[in-house]
């Protein structure tokens, strides 16, 4: 009987150790995921340098994207009769918002400060979603607390910037 606990008492160790390193994998992937998933929109409006910028006054919404004239701002991009802006709750009919455009298409997404927390939004559930995996698989509340707060707070300035 007594090697039969001994025997239970190490495998605890290497059971922890399993479980810890199966979650912080989770983890870590619900975060790279969402890094990717925001990367698509995220890299035209961080990275603008010889992209075409400028505004687009909105003049027809469907069920998913809004359109309308492109007027550039920055040096080598040229004037659009239209071009389309993902629909969002955020992007009304007849408002003018600043854009870049891009490359090879008619597709623009919204620039500045809420253009890029837009662009996150997947990054910032994931955040959310880590946080629960933190705090119930690794056993961790501070650190979940934290990624989960970070996430919520990004969510919250976004929410407040669009």
């Amino acid at each position: 009987m007594h090697a039969a606990v001994t025997s239970r008492q190490r495998d605890r160790p290497v059971l922890r150790f399993g479980r810890a390193a199966v979650m912080g994998a989770v983890a870590v992937l619900i975060v790279v995921a969402g890094v990717r998933a925001s990367w698509g929109t995220a890299q035209h409006v961080m990275l603008t340098k010889g992209r075409e910028s400028g505004s687009v006054r909105v003049a027809r919404c469907d069920a998913d994207t809004c359109s309308g004239p492109f007027t550039p701002v920055s040096a080598g991009a040229t004037a659009r009769g239209r071009v389309v802006l993902a629909r969002s709750v955020a992007v009304r009919g007849g408002r003018t918002y600043a854009v870049v455009v891009k490359p090879g298409s008619d597709e623009a997404v919204r620039s500045g400060p809420a253009g890029v927390l837009y662009a996150w939004v997947p990054l910032q559930g994931a955040l959310l979603l880590a946080s629960v995996v933190i705090a119930g698989g690794l056993r961790r509340t501070r650190a979940a607390w934290v990624v989960g707060g970070s996430g919520l707070a990004l969510l919250t300035v976004t929410f407040l910037l669009l």
